[in-house]
């Protein structure tokens, strides 16, 4: 698996090294640089402009890719006995994705399961996750009925995102919960949302419609997380 970009290649080198099956440069290090990566013990290859291209498909490498062991999703069975978790139902854009990722990780949530589709861009979400999906359990359920029977059948409170529901900021979580965001476009399905304890929503100090999925994200896993 293909990753670039200077920021998540030193995520990896110091973090998870032992996830970096060699490097890949298209451009020359400084030689506190090199020196670093050669410490690692990694193969190290270099490639010219076109071929880095090829590999990042076009995306910006800025010269540094690594070639990493597949990334391994988690297991349901060991998120339920988590006591935070954020559930995607149907969002398929990976930037949205990996910077909700990225806010769950940073602000206490357990666990992420990208439910409502089949399979990720493990690559891209990664990227857009800005590296957190190495230290945050990612798991992929592709029905989201069945997901949120068996949260509620392990005791989870659900909490669903959506336009009418109450102020994030008058409601006090339970312990066990699960915040479920829906795409931008469909928001939760119908039939995933009558499943719903109670809907939380973020209230707009102006006239406006709504936020960006992953800024609204972003201050719901805020506010849930120091329950």
């Amino acid at each position: 698996m293909i990753v670039y970009g200077k920021q998540i290649c030193n995520i990896l080198m110091a973090r998870h090294p032992e996830l970096i099956e060699r490097f890949i440069l298209a451009k020359a290090l400084d030689k506190k640089t090199f020196a670093k990566l050669k410490q690692l013990g990694k193969p190290i290859e270099k490639v010219d402009a076109k071929k880095a291209q090829a590999l990042a498909r076009g995306g910006n490498h800025q010269g540094w890719l690594c070639d990493i062991k597949p990334y391994r999703y988690a297991d349901l069975a060991d998120l339920k006995e988590a006591d935070f978790l954020v559930v995607l139902a149907g969002l398929t854009d990976v930037g949205n994705i990996g910077a909700i990722i990225r806010s769950a990780y940073a602000l206490g949530a357990d666990g992420v399961i990208v439910s409502g589709i089949k399979q990720l861009q493990s690559e891209a979400v990664v990227r857009t996750s800005a590296g957190a999906m190495f230290d945050l359990p990612v798991a992929i359920v592709p029905n989201l009925l069945d997901l949120l029977h068996e949260l509620k059948q392990k005791g989870f409170t659900l909490y669903g995102a959506g336009m009418d529901g109450e102020a994030i900021e008058a409601v006090q979580p339970d312990q066990k919960r699960v915040l479920v965001l829906g795409s931008e476009g469909e928001g939760i399905p119908k039939r995933a949302m009558e499943k719903m304890d109670r809907v939380v929503t973020v209230k707009m100090a102006r006239p406006f419609d709504s936020l960006n999925v992953s800024a609204a994200a972003a201050i719901l896993i805020y506010r849930m997380g120091h329950a």
